[in-house]
């Protein structure tokens, strides 16, 4: 709640024409002797995808090439 307030607030004090950042995914993990905030970009996973996806889709072209001639043996 206390973020939204701030993000709120902070919103009111901006320009109208300033572009807002990107919100961020906030992760808190608190414990005893260990505090730890972590911040990930939304858009993350969609450069993820976008650099892994082709070389994975590659191999499992190869994969199911390998496994045709295999299925068909009898």
């Amino acid at each position: 709640m206390n973020q939204r307030k701030d993000t709120y607030r902070a919103a009111l004090q901006r320009e109208p024409g300033a572009s807002s950042p990107r919100p961020l995914k906030v992760t808190r993990l608190d414990a005893r002797y260990i505090r730890l905030t972590i911040e990930v970009d939304p858009a993350v996973p969609r450069e993820i995808n976008r650099w892994v996806g082709p070389p994975v889709t590659a191999l499992m072209r190869v994969g199911a090439a390998v496994l045709r001639p295999l299925r068909n043996t009898p």
